[in-house]
């Protein structure tokens, strides 16, 4: 039997692997977080080696019809933008005997992937590409800070798992109320602080943080979330804690105010941003 070519055995032409996974499981895990369970003879090998890994879920647009077999890389290729499926970044909070879970923040028929993932149904199929990835706690660190809002809650999740053992976590998330918290495990000593607020806060959470009892020297630090407040965590870590960019995880997942869409269009200036903010660092 011939190989099959690199199209046919789900690899894009642009050379990332192309997955097709399958719905195994859906739960209700907060009135506003969905996990969705994924297999399929597509995930069997798949695997993370960072803490805080992610893929990209590929959503074909409604009313497009695409050559088969679906390429989106070939799409992206040979197609006009406006005819590109749309992606969307989420992490990786489990891999398990062949199984990827994923964890959605839902707000009722806002975006894409959020509704996509609280419409599920077992048996029904996602395409994604990946996994990406860049963070995992230091073993080498005096300790871990881990600062986020819902949206970034899968990967501290998934990030407090991978602490190293008898190492101290202080991880600070805000959500809405009570009921979005989630159980939370860690292998080493992990302070945790819920934070309710109806709407970002950047220099509320900044004064917050900045109350607490931290451990001495500068953590090994994870800021991911909403855009305004990551920057102004970020700038009181680098400034105030003394983190270092080589010990800094930063990313802004979307932005109040925007679409998703807006948010995308928007993030190299953001990027540009804190890139001044790091020119008074000092470190």
């Amino acid at each position: 039997m011939q190989n099959p070519s690199e199209r046919e055995a789900g690899r894009p032409s642009g050379g990332r692997r192309q997955r097709r996974g399958v719905v195994q499981r859906v739960e209700q895990l907060t009135p506003e977080m969905v996990r969705v369970v994924l297999g399929g003879d597509d995930l069997a090998d798949f695997g993370v080696e960072q803490a805080d890994s992610y893929v990209k879920l590929v959503f074909p647009l409604p009313g497009i019809t695409y050559p088969e077999p679906f390429d989106v890389a070939a799409v992206r290729a040979e197609r006009p933008r406006e005819e590109w499926p749309a992606q969307r970044t989420y992490t990786v909070r489990a891999v398990s005997g062949g199984e990827v879970t994923i964890d959605f923040v839902v707000h009722g028929d806002e975006g894409i992937a959020g509704p996509w993932a609280a419409a599920a149904q077992p048996g029904d199929g996602v395409w994604l590409t990946g996994p990406g990835g860049a963070y995992t706690p230091s073993a080498d660190a005096p300790w871990h800070l881990l600062v986020g809002d819902a949206s970034a809650l899968p990967a501290i999740s998934a990030s407090l798992e991978r602490v190293p053992a008898g190492a101290t976590a202080v991880a600070v998330v805000e959500v809405h109320s009570p009921a979005e918290e989630l159980p939370l495990t860690c292998p080493g000593d992990l302070r945790l602080h819920w934070v309710h607020r109806a709407a970002p806060d950047p220099e509320a959470l900044v004064g917050f943080l900045r109350g607490l009892d931290l451990p001495a020297g500068a953590p090994h630090a994870f800021v991911h979330g909403e855009a305004d407040t990551v920057r102004a965590v970020r700038r009181w870590a680098r400034t105030d804690l003394g983190v270092t960019r080589e010990l800094l995880s930063a990313s802004g997942y979307w932005r109040r105010g925007r679409t998703e869409d807006g948010w995308r269009a928007e993030k190299r200036d953001w990027v540009a941003a804190t890139e001044t903010d790091d020119a008074g660092a000092g470190v």
